[in-house]
C-alpha cells in the first residue's frame, strides 16, 4: 500500500490555503494562460476568496478538485493541479495543469500529475482521465505522453489564441485492471 497519495520525493501536493490566493491571482490573471483555460477577463480576489471559501475539496461534492503543487525542499507552491468537468456517473473527469514560470522545466509538473493520476485510478477508482492540450505545445504533449495519456483525437481550429485558431489533440489515459490499482 503506498504510505501516501499526495507525496513523491520532490513534491506533495495539498488543498487550497487561504495564503495561497496571491499566488492564485497571479496565474488565473495571467493573460498568456487565458488560451487554455477559455478565461477572457481577469478575476478579482474577491471571487477567488469565495471559491477558495465556498470548496469543500470534495471532488464528489464540487464536481471539480484543485490541489496545490508544493516543492518539499522548502514548501514553494510551484502551481496547482486539477481534475474539473468531472462526472461521477461515468468515472471520467479532465485534468488541468499550471507551473508558474519560474519553476518550469525542473520536471513538478510530471511528479504532480503522476501523484495525480495515482490518486485517481488508485483512490478514487476513476476509469478515465482526459486532456486537451494544443497541437503545437510539444512540452505538455511529452508530459501527458510520459505520464501514460495517448492522442485519441484532433480538434481542428478548437481554441482561438494569438489571433488565430489552433488545433488541440484530445489526450486520454484510461485505468485498466491489470496495471493500476483498484477495481478492473
Amino acid at each position: 500500500m503506498k504510505p501516501s497519495f499526495f507525496i513523491s520525493e520532490r513534491v506533495r501536493l495539498r488543498a487550497m490555503e487561504p495564503e495561497d490566493l496571491e499566488i492564485m491571482y497571479a496565474m488565473e490573471n495571467d493573460p498568456q494562460t487565458w488560451d487554455v483555460t477559455n478565461f477572457s477577463v481577469p478575476y478579482s480576489k474577491y471571487v477567488l476568496k469565495q471559491y477558495m471559501e465556498n470548496s469543500q475539496c470534495d471532488m464528489f461534492a464540487d464536481r471539480q478538485l484543485r490541489m496545490m503543487i508544493v516543492r518539499r525542499e522548502d514548501d514553494a507552491v510551484v502551481g496547482t493541479i486539477d481534475i474539473t468537468d468531472f462526472a461521477p456517473m461515468h468515472s471520467r473527469g479532465e485534468v488541468g495543469i499550471a507551473v508558474r514560470k519560474e519553476y518550469q522545466g525542473n520536471g513538478y509538473a510530471s511528479d504532480a500529475l503522476k501523484l495525480l493520476c495515482d490518486y485517481a485510478f488508485g483512490f478514487l477508482f476513476l476509469k478515465q482521465l482526459i486532456v486537451h492540450v494544443a497541437a503545437d505545445n510539444e512540452v505538455s504533449l511529452r508530459l501527458f505522453g510520459s505520464c501514460g495519456f495517448v492522442q485519441c483525437g484532433l480538434l481542428k481550429e478548437w481554441w482561438f489564441t494569438g489571433g488565430r485558431f489552433k488545433d488541440v489533440v484530445l489526450m486520454q489515459r484510461i485505468r485498466s485492471g491489470s496495471t493500476e490499482s483498484g477495481r478492473g
